[in-house]
């Protein structure tokens, strides 16, 4: 998951005051910013649902998955000595995106075993029974059986991986950042089957969601500002519709048929699937500028993001355009979204 810088951002939002402004109004708000604090940086958040834990891995020299009881927010434990982008559970099992890969223990935190990989592990998803870790470097995708945390096998997807969805039918779509395609793959035989192309409608993309039930991609991109929805089935584009900037990551909530996209410019975008072939853009709520990944609790339709406030960067080095800016103490925060 690329970084973006904070001037990029900041520059990004001035367009989007006036999207914000008409649709800010809507049935979401945010419920909950809370200040949980921690060193290091961060990149995705995770919900496992069933278990009511919520896991943030935070990245650096410090790196560790902290996890945090969904209903109160208050940390549960922490797997140690992990600096990964990103976590998921399957079967019983906790992954983390590090390199090595490392596999917990869901129930005790406790860490099983670490897993030898190649390529720079980024984001990652479980599917049936399988972890799917994603690299911008080859390979692309790393799968691992969730139950004993055997390699299965690697894919190459001809692009660069973001986030990724299955049917539950065989079959994974894999939003491609770099060449502007959503990659399928035949879930049993790890071969890829066919790109689509977003033919002009959405670039950068890095944010991909699925209705399951109406077969339907939501595929949410930077260059242009876009959510591209799909039919799953062959790649026929259904419709185009403006988000916010900054966007890294989405989520279908098919309990109230609305498709998210958060962005680093602190809005979240939510579409309304009216029907499988009608769409609008139902609300642009305001959360917190960096917050632009998301997961979603199943159980009480909520919405988890996180982020952390940043003070000035400092002048650039000679030869470099910018400066991170740091992040000021004690800030990371877990937001919470809901109606």
């Amino acid at each position: 998951m690329r970084r973006i810088p904070m001037m990029v951002v900041i520059a990004a939002m001035l367009p989007m005051v006036s999207m914000t402004c008409i649709a800010q109004s809507g049935p979401y708000k945010l419920l909950t910013t809370a200040k949980v604090g921690g060193e290091g940086g961060f990149d995705y958040v995770y919900a496992d649902s069933a278990a009511r834990r919520l896991y943030v891995p935070r990245l650096g020299p410090s790196g560790k998955v902290t996890v945090f009881d969904m209903d109160t927010l208050k940390p549960v434990g922490e797997i140690a000595g992990v600096s990964a982008h990103g976590a998921a559970v399957d079967s019983g099992h906790g992954f983390g995106s590090s390199k090595p890969v490392v596999m917990w223990d869901a129930k005790t935190l406790a860490t099983i075993k670490t897993i030898e990989v190649q390529g720079g592990p980024d984001g990652i998803d479980s599917f049936d029974g399988r972890v799917y870790v994603f690299s911008h470097a080859a390979p692309n995708v790393t799968v691992i059986d969730a139950k004993d945390g055997a390699v299965v096998g690697t894919i190459d997807l001809g692009g660069a991986p973001e986030q990724a969805v299955s049917d539950g039918k065989g079959h994974l779509y894999v939003v491609l950042e770099d060449n502007d395609k959503i990659a399928v793959v035949d879930a049993k035989t790890l071969a890829v089957t066919a790109h689509y192309d977003l033919a002009g409608k959405g670039g950068t993309c890095a944010g991909l969601a699925i209705d399951v039930k109406h077969n339907l991609l939501f595929a949410t991109c930077r260059k242009p500002q876009t959510m591209v929805i799909l039919n799953a089935a062959d790649g026929k584009i259904l419709e185009t519709l403006p988000i916010g900037s900054g966007t890294d990551g989405a989520v279908f909530n098919p309990a109230t048929m609305e498709a998210f996209s958060s962005q680093g410019d602190g809005t979240l975008t939510i579409v309304k699937e009216n029907s499988p072939t009608s769409f609008a853009v139902e609300q642009t709520l305001t959360t917190m500028p960096r917050a632009k990944t998301l997961t979603l609790d199943t159980k009480t339709n909520k919405l988890f993001l996180i982020t952390a406030e940043f003070g000035p960067a400092p002048p650039p080095e000679p030869g470099q355009r910018f400066s991170r800016a740091p992040m000021v103490p004690d800030t990371f925060s877990i937001l919470v979204v809901g109606k």
